[in-house]
């Protein structure tokens, strides 16, 4: 036999995994980050507080894993758990469409409302869940935000409110949007009285909520890229007639041009969050 054939090129194969071997890989055991596609295994993802290690993207996170990353353990209570939604103007299956997100999320709104402890200081807290109608402000979320900026001022504590929001909620129209003015003049009261508001534009902040009660805190902070703005990219360009550049409405844009404070990375929150507390509280 040549010696040429003992070296011959080999037929190649590929490997085909089995049905069973599909099946064995437990599901949302992975996960890929939304803005550089890099994969890893979940539990890295949850353990870096939702924030890609590749890239730095800031995924959404739940109200309740916001809230276990920020406040104090075993300090939480949440108010209006029970406040919930209705369909005022009869908007067809707008009830069934609830009820799926209150099974989807286990909230039975798009916000979670309380108080507890960050660092030892006592606050109000509202944030805002994006899985829930895409954060969308109905009746019942403004109810629960001006509920909640009252008891903080009826106890003299701060309030925090970490925002999420496609705008006002179509299906209740007016409704959803005098949600505005409520929201907006409980937090004037909250100032006048001498307390504080922080707000925290995640990702995306748009519509009647960026134009109200999440603009207008003593402080007014940002995650990383979050998207913040009233109308959308191609209604401002078809209304100006002008093309907007490429970094508009990112949480870096609105800090070079003033709307809000300061970018804090989400690893960074607590810190910054407790700092100030402690700078606003009792003097010190």
């Amino acid at each position: 036999m040549p010696l040429k054939d003992f070296f011959g090129k080999r037929k190649k194969y590929a490997s085909i995994p089995s049905e069973k071997a599909k099946v064995d890989v437990p599901e949302g055991l992975m996960q890929k980050c939304d803005n550089c596609k890099q994969i890893y295994y979940r539990k890295e993802i949850v353990k870096s507080l939702y924030v890609c290690p590749n890239c730095g993207y800031h995924h959404p996170m739940t109200a309740w894993t916001r809230i276990e990353s920020l406040f104090d353990e075993g300090t939480f209570t949440e108010w209006d758990a029970g406040l919930t939604s209705a369909n005022p103007l009869d908007f067809p299956d707008y009830e069934t469409k609830i009820k799926k997100d209150r099974q989807k999320t286990g909230l039975n709104e798009g916000i979670v409302t309380g108080t507890g402890a960050i660092d030892g200081n006592q606050v109000a807290f509202a944030v805002m869940d994006s899985n829930f109608r895409m954060g969308s402000m109905g009746s019942a979320i403004g109810e629960k935000i001006t509920r909640a900026i009252e008891n903080a001022r009826k106890e003299s504590i701060p309030f925090i409110i970490f925002t999420a929001s496609g705008g006002a909620r179509m299906q209740e129209g007016l409704l959803s949007l005098m949600q505005m003015a409520k929201t907006s003049f409980a937090v004037k009261r909250f100032r006048d009285s001498g307390n504080l508001m922080i707000s925290v534009m995640t990702h995306p902040t748009t519509g009647g909520v960026s134009a109200s009660f999440a603009s207008i805190g003593d402080y007014n902070f940002a995650e990383p890229g979050a998207l913040i703005g009233f109308a959308g990219r191609r209604i401002i360009e078809q209304t100006i007639r002008e093309k907007l550049p490429n970094d508009f409405q990112t949480a870096e844009f609105q800090l070079e041009h003033g709307q809000v404070d300061k970018v804090i990375h989400r690893h960074d929150m607590k810190t910054t969050l407790g700092k100030l507390l402690c700078m606003h509280t009792d003097g010190r």
